[in-house]
């Protein structure tokens, strides 16, 4: 179960592993527990195992208590198969439904499979599959299906750090299908760890979340070029922790501003769609490498809507960067203390915004008009 560095195979996926068996033995509350986790992991895997903390949300504990059902590997086999699979079939519907590349030309295959993001989430063992899944999914259905779209939004709650975006864009375009099955599968969710798990499940969540917070998100024990974020750029450049969320809250804001504007200009759907993830991910203070697999949907409705109408000018070429930059954005981080993904990512969001707003005809009123 561990590799050559005395680590657990799939790296992260031991914390998910780990409390999944404590869901088995009666105790959910104790994953949220670091020094019970711990012990817990060590007793899995051996006693040098590294400390794989569990921060999510208890929605999460109900996956993480049937995977414990599984010998480890297998319970890592199937979890990878089966999210991979479904991050697969997001990105061949979304191409198949905005472009219909996707029925004749199986390059998208290659391309789906050979994004490093994909090789990132694989060796970490991590969730990225499943976001993607559950984002793209969303927002192929959101105008065709919006009840069940919202139910796959609300699923993201056991995300929740990017979810910070997603029911600003829902309220400002009047979804209120969706927003309401969003908000009713969290409810949803919420209820059944209450009548599972009972209410000291929740209590030691959000009592954990200070520690979280602190070791994590602000000391960095993540390790500071692992994560892609405005927030960590700060901290690296030596940015105290007021300076970095000020400048994290500045960009969420703007973020904001700019989607409202999007979601509700006449600019094509894919670009909206395409939009979200990027946001969602820029938004967040803590976002790392093997999450930017939520960026594969953004890329499938980028190159859906260029095939469709033309790429302009860059485009392509910024495109090829965001696909290519999970490969090197850890490296790239640890040796120049910039997190690449936030550069490459706003290039593409700016782009975005850019065809958006010739869409809308805003450099049409703009540039001058001959004079007669």
């Amino acid at each position: 179960m561990n590799d050559a560095f005395g680590r657990p195979l799939g790296t992260d996926f031991s914390n998910v592993y780990a409390a999944g068996t404590l869901v088995l033995d009666g105790k959910p509350a104790a994953a949220f527990d670091w020094p019970a986790h711990y012990a817990r992991e060590q007793a899995v895997f051996g006693a040098a195992t590294p400390f794989y903390g569990w921060h999510y949300p208890p929605f999460f504990l109900f996956v993480a208590g049937l995977l414990a059902l599984l010998p480890y590997t297998f319970a890592l086999a199937i979890w990878q198969a089966v999210t991979f699979a479904l991050y697969l079939v997001t990105v061949r519907a979304i191409l198949t439904t905005s472009s219909g590349a996707a029925r004749d030309d199986r390059l998208w295959l290659v391309l789906a499979i050979a994004f490093p993001a994909v090789f990132v989430n694989i060796a970490h063992g991590h969730n990225g599959f499943l976001n993607a899944a559950l984002l793209g999914g969303a927002l192929l259905m959101l105008d065709s299906r919006p009840a069940l779209a919202g139910v796959l939004f609300g699923l993201i709650a056991y995300k929740p750090q990017f979810g910070l975006l997603i029911p600003l864009v829902l309220i400002a375009t009047g979804r209120w299908r969706a927003f309401v099955a969003a908000g009713l599968t969290v409810a949803a969710l919420t209820l059944l760890t209450l009548i599972a798990f009972g209410p000291e499940v929740w209590r030691a969540f959000f009592a954990s979340t200070h520690l979280t917070r602190i070791e994590v998100l602000e000391a960095g024990g993540t390790g500071w070029h692992k994560i892609q974020s405005v927030f960590s750029m700060a901290r690296m450049w030596g940015g105290g922790v007021p300076l970095a969320y000020a400048m994290q809250g500045t960009v969420t804001i703007a973020l904001a501003a700019a989607l409202i504007w999007l979601w509700r200009s006449g600019a094509a759907f894919a670009l909206k769609a395409a939009a979200l993830p990027i946001a969602a991910i820029l938004a967040t203070p803590y976002s790392l490498d093997y999450d930017f697999v939520v960026l594969a949907p953004a890329l499938c409705f980028l190159v859906a809507d260029g095939q469709a109408r033309g790429f302009g000018e860059y485009e392509k070429s910024a495109l090829a960067l965001l696909w290519f930059m999970p490969l090197i954005a850890r490296t790239v981080a640890k040796w120049t203390l910039i997190p690449l993904g936030v550069p490459a990512m706003a290039l593409v969001l700016l782009l975005i915004l850019r065809r958006a707003a010739d869409d809308a005809g805003l450099f049409a009123r703009w540039r001058p008009q001959p004079v007669k």
